[in-house]
């Protein structure tokens, strides 16, 4: 039983890895903010998870699960959270291309109407 959660461990690191390099080829790759912030918030936040797991897979221990509780609770905040206020500053500066928006729900804090929806 242990040589098989040491290569589920191990599986869960890998696909863990990959997602993390995936969202680093992606913040590279992508040319405006919102595919950026996409990339650098959904794979490598499940990157993060997996390997999160595959540790508490790997070590067995009530200790460790105790600690990367807290750790996973804080990344499942912080990541949306910092996506959130890159966008909307991006958005603020002028930087997200308006004609690509489905719905501009800011365009009311800037004084604007906002346009109909699918221009």
């Amino acid at each position: 039983m242990s040589e098989w959660l040491d290569i589920v461990a191990i599986v869960l690191v890998a696909c863990g890895a990959v997602l993390c390099v995936t969202a680093a080829l992606g913040i590279v790759r992508f040319t405006d903010v919102p595919t950026r912030l996409h990339a650098a918030t959904k794979p490598q936040v499940l990157g993060f998870l997996l390997i999160c797991v595959a540790i508490a897979i790997a070590l067995r221990s009530w200790a460790v699960l105790a600690f990367l509780v807290p750790v996973v609770l804080i990344q499942l905040a912080t990541a949306p959270l910092a996506a959130h206020m890159v966008g909307r500053q991006a958005y603020r500066n002028g930087t997200i291309r308006e004609q690509q928006l489905y719905t501009d729900e800011l365009a009311r804090d800037r004084g604007e109407q906002p346009p109909a929806p699918g221009r």
